[in-house]
């Protein structure tokens, strides 16, 4: 982790001050970041979500419990952050007050293809529940290594990853990830274990269901003769790379997109390979980030126009859009952006296509949107408005960073229902964003994605549709299979007035 021993004594994993609410309602961290703590309107957006759960379960005669799992248990928490926050997210009092309306709703998204292009297994000190011991019985139907070898607690980091990302949400096709690493294997997966992955995953499933990057660490011995590798046996769908180095030490081997002595010999690499989407770390940092290390800097998206321009064969995606966190409250961001039409470094990003005449640059909005979604949504509007208004929304990917973030439904049903209020339209000129399977959306969930990963022929087929890990998912549902409403990053660690 980038923070300092007090900053990780005042954390406790999300899962274990578990409110079982549907939506996050404090800001969680993987770790590269310190989260804000609880603000006052996240305090009343659950007693909001408390008192609609309260109302309206025992109106559709469900414990608490089962109506917070349910598709009206998440339109109650969009209705309670609208009731704290303004009206930023579409969603009806009859939706969450009536199980059967809720569901209609959710039938009429249930096929939208969504590609989350940044996904990862949970931590590995996570503790199984009953919900995956019963998970570990329909994966030994999905998968025969399974029924052979057992269910075991590593088998649970993989299966409960498919249960929150394939079964709890509409996601259809993921990209898992990982992070360089100074000292032994990368932090999450090593290369080979991320490309093995998406094989087993991708065979038992029956058609194209999950990609994988591989991990790149410019500056340390090797890394070219890894590319090599990675292009010989892994064959990744893409790169991966933090210009920041190893995300959790003081790395010594930062390094620049645009380092014609470092960078360049690798990009050379990477367009012969015909493997041309670069995915770069940018952004995320601790609050006192300027005290921690000396090479802050490198998180800016200062060197991205320059690599970008002078590799037009490559595509550029920034992960995070480059959002440099929220410090200690929304407000000073929102106030300089009201003021100066500026949020760093996310503006810095939006303006690179225009001020290098460059079209190869995407931004991706994992953790970004979560955040300020469940944070204050006028930011989240904020940044999504800029993004599309000077990118276009042809240049935004959908990523979640989950599972540290729990199962990404929440983060979809939050795309999907916000609209920018009027009043940032007139202000600024920002389009609104439209229906939650409308062009600009779509393109967003999976369009965009499609053309950056080469999916086009995946989702034309529909071959995701009639797989094995589509039967799976019926049986798993049609048994009463439910979410888990549990978070697997980390969070200050102070009970809220809410939380049970």
């Amino acid at each position: 982790m980038w923070l300092s021993e007090k900053q990780k004594k005042a954390l406790v994993g999300a899962d274990e001050v578990s409110s079982g609410y549907p939506i996050p309602t404090r800001m969680i961290t993987n770790g590269e970041f310190m989260p804000i703590e609880q603000t006052d309107d996240q305090k009343r957006v659950e007693r909001e979500i408390e008192s609609l759960s309260e109302t309206f379960a025992s109106k559709n005669h469900m414990p608490r419990r089962s109506f917070l799992v349910s598709a009206a248990g998440m339109a109650a928490s969009f209705l309670a952050m609208n009731r704290v926050f303004g009206d930023f997210f579409n969603v009806s009092t009859a939706e969450a007050a009536d199980l059967g309306e809720a569901l209609q709703v959710r039938e009429r998204y249930r096929d939208q293809m969504i590609v989350d292009s940044q996904l990862h297994f949970v931590r590995s000190d996570f503790k199984p529940s009953e919900s995956l011991i019963a998970l570990g019985e329909y994966a030994k139907k999905w998968n025969p290594i399974l029924e052979k070898e057992g269910i075991t607690n590593d088998r649970f980091k993989l299966d409960n990853f498919a249960k929150e990302v394939f079964f709890d949400s509409d996601t259809k096709i993921g990209l898992i990830s990982a992070a360089p690493a100074e000292h032994g294997d990368n932090v999450f997966m090593d290369n080979a274990a991320l490309a093995a992955t998406r094989h087993a995953f991708n065979r038992v499933s029956g058609s194209r269901r999950m990609l994988c990057h591989s991990v790149i660490w410019p500056g340390q011995d090797g890394w070219l003769d890894a590319i090599d590798e990675a292009i010989e046996v892994h064959k990744p769908d893409g790169w991966k790379g933090y210009t920041l180095g190893d995300p959790f030490v003081n790395s010594k081997y930062p390094w620049r997109m645009d380092d014609e002595k470092v960078m360049y010999p690798g990009y050379e690499k990477m367009v012969r390979s015909g493997i041309r989407t670069v995915c770069v770390h940018k952004g995320l940092l601790p609050d006192n980030y300027k005290d921690i290390f000396d090479h802050w800097h490198h998180a800016k998206v200062d060197d991205v126009g320059k690599a970008a321009k002078d590799w037009p064969e490559l595509t550029f995606v920034i992960f995070h859009s480059g959002f440099r966190p929220l410090l200690s409250s929304p407000e000073p961001e929102l106030q300089r952006f009201e003021k100066e039409q500026r949020i760093d470094w996310v503006t810095d990003l939006a303006e690179i296509p225009e001020k290098y005449g460059v079209n190869n640059v995407y931004a991706e909005l994992g953790t970004t949107f979560g955040s300020c979604a469940v944070t204050h949504p006028r930011l989240a509007a904020a940044i999504l408005g800029q993004l599309i208004q000077k990118m276009g929304s042809d240049r935004v990917i959908w990523g979640t960073d989950s599972v540290w973030y729990g199962s990404p439904q929440w983060q979809i049903e939050a795309l999907r229902r916000i609209e920018i209020p009027d009043d940032m339209q007139k202000a600024y000129g920002f389009a609104p964003l439209g229906a939650a399977d409308g062009p600009v959306k779509q393109a967003i969930f999976s369009g965009n994605a499609a053309r950056v990963f080469n999916l086009g022929n995946d989702i034309a087929n529909g071959a995701w549709r009639n797989d094995r890990l589509s039967a799976v998912k019926t049986d798993y549902l049609a048994n009463g299979g439910t979410p888990s409403n549990t978070f697997y990053g980390f969070v200050q660690n102070l009970r809220s007035e809410g939380a049970r």
